[in-house]
């Protein structure tokens, strides 16, 4: 496998052999953002909370999943999108992806059903690395790093099977963890 150099826009799929942290066992993150100064930035694209946006918001008229972006900050409410033309001050990942912007803009937004599921996901927290940390962790093979090859529509993926999916694409021993209990201690 061609090594890939570390960059906003890529996904960190957790390895099968990472157990016993519920924030990252079959998680599949995008990296949002990656510095040798302040280290690293990613959410979580596959865990929904229980909860909806209405839930949390109680001016939004929307019942959008919430998801669990990692455990930093997790009493913040982060969002990433692919509609920047109406979605002012939000700041590019990479393929048509975008993170963050006015929120009262996209509150109205998701009120006049201008903006559907399919383009805008929130989160919970956040997750972070400092610097070095994340080299650290793919050091001891923690994290399988892979590009985004769908793109803008990787929001509109579901979350359901995700890590199973990118899991199978890596071929080789990896078909047989796919199938493989959650916590193989159960089995």
């Amino acid at each position: 496998m061609k090594s890939i150099i570390l960059q906003k826009g890529l996904l960190l799929i957790a390895e099968p052999t990472l157990l016993g942290d519920f924030s990252f066992n079959r998680s599949v993150l995008l990296l949002t953002e990656h510095n040798a100064v302040e280290g690293s930035i990613g959410f979580i694209l596959n865990k929904p909370l229980q909860y909806s946006i209405n839930d949390l918001i109680d001016d939004i008229d929307a019942s959008f999943e919430i998801y669990n972006g990692g455990p930093v900050e997790q009493d913040n409410l982060y969002f990433i999108h692919t509609i920047p033309t109406i979605i002012p001050n939000s700041i590019e990942i990479s393929n048509g992806i975008y993170w963050g912007g006015d929120f009262e803009v996209t509150k109205q937004l998701i009120n006049e059903k201008k903006i559907s599921k399919e383009h805008i996901r929130f989160f919970l927290g956040y997750s972070g690395w400092g610097v070095d940390q994340l080299e650290a962790e793919l050091e001891e093979k923690a994290w399988i790093v892979t590009e985004n090859t769908l793109k803008d529509q990787l929001l509109s993926k579901s979350s359901l099977h995700f890590w199973k999916e990118k899991i199978l694409e890596q071929g080789g021993e990896y078909v047989l963890y796919s199938n493989a209990p959650e916590n193989p201690t159960l089995n």
